[in-house]
Order: C-alpha cells, then structure tokens, then sequence
C-alpha cells in the first residue's frame, strides 16, 4: 500500500477529529498524535490551527466552485446549467462528507483574514448560482414570477441541510438523491414549455 503524503494524513485526520469532536475541542498534540507525526513536522506544513482549518475550508469551496464552473462552461441552456450544478453539488455530500461537515459547522471559528477569503468564494458561487437563475427567468425557461434571490437561496437552504441527515447506508444513494433535488426543482421552476423541451431531464436520465 503506497503512504499517503505527510500533509495529506495530518489533514484527514484533523477533519475526523474535528468532525467528532468540534475545532476547539481538538488540540495539535491531538493530531499530531494519532497522526504518527510531530509537532515539528505539522508547523512544517500549517503555520497554526487556523490555518489548517482554513486549508478544509478552501478546499471544500474551491472544489464545489470549480464544478459549478465547469457546469456553466459545458452546457449551453439555464436548465442543462441549473441541473448539472445541483447534481454535482449534492455529490460532494457523499465525496466529501468530512469537508462538508467541518465547513458548515466550524465556519465560525475561522479567523478573520480566512474567513474574508472564504466568504469571497462562497460569494462567486451565490453569484453564480443568481446568474444562472436569472438567464433561465430571461430566456423564459424559469418562470418569470420567481425572484432571483429567493429561488437561488431556497435551493441552497434545501440542498445545504443534506449533510445533516444523509447517511451512506440509507435508503437512498446519494446519485438518486441528487436526481429526486434536480427534477423537484427543475418542476418548480421549469414554464410550461421548458417543461416539455426538458422531459429527458426529469426523467433523471444523465445529461
């Protein structure tokens, strides 16, 4: 079995303690520690605590960013764009269920220098989630009665709450999730007409 990078194994085993047991609660001894490391060889890699949950939190968002960029660049319509973000965004709950946690429940500890860059990238995705709702209201294949910020807030609101019931073993798979959150919203959004040109869609097959 090939070694994880030494950088690597310190941060999966920060994000599980930080997962059980809450940011403040867990001490660098901690990590180094159950991390077969050394102090020396953390601040080699993480100037402090901080730093290192700000390097979770960067991750995380970047990562969720970068697919939502990549959504808007490879599909050509609001619909095809709305859907391919909701259903890689609803993916990460599964990919990266420690990121998530940790980014949603530990946000707050940040200091404030990583918690400004933070809020600078969850920014650019409130953004573009806003643009892609409103190229949908204006091409008319959203329903033009939405408001922008409410529609893109309650999407977010309904899909961030996942992390906190999801589990792996359930009843559902986290892929049949991401289709049952992509088609309830595409139904509620989609006019009548963009609902015909978009049946494919709603019947969960893959874009």
């Amino acid at each position: 079995m090939i070694e994880k990078p030494t950088k690597e194994k310190i941060t999966e085993v920060a994000l599980q303690l930080f997962e059980q047991n809450g940011y403040h609660a867990v001490t660098v001894d901690k990590i180094v520690k159950l991390s077969g490391t050394s102090k020396g060889t953390f601040y080699h890699y993480f100037k402090s605590k901080d730093e290192l949950l700000y390097s979770v939190h960067d991750y995380f968002i970047t990562y969720v960013l970068d697919k939502a960029t990549e959504a808007y660049e490879k599909w050509h319509t609001p619909t095809e764009r709305l859907y391919a973000i909701i259903k890689s965004f609803v993916m990460m709950f599964d990919m990266y269920r420690p990121h998530v946690t940790v980014f949603y429940q530990e946000s707050l500890y940040l200091a404030p220098e990583y918690f400004q860059e933070i809020k600078k990238k969850r920014d650019k995705y409130k953004e573009m989630m806003f643009k892609v709702v409103k190229e949908g209201i204006d091409l008319g294949e959203f329903r033009k009665e939405l408001p922008v910020p409410i529609t893109s807030m309650a999407i977010f609101g309904m899909i961030n709450w996942t992390y906190k019931w999801y589990k792996t073993e359930g009843d559902y798979s986290i892929s049949e999730i991401a289709d049952i959150y992509a088609d309830f919203v595409l139904h509620s959004m989609l006019t009548k007409d963009a609902l015909l040109t978009y049946e494919h869609l709603l019947k969960n097959d893959n874009l």
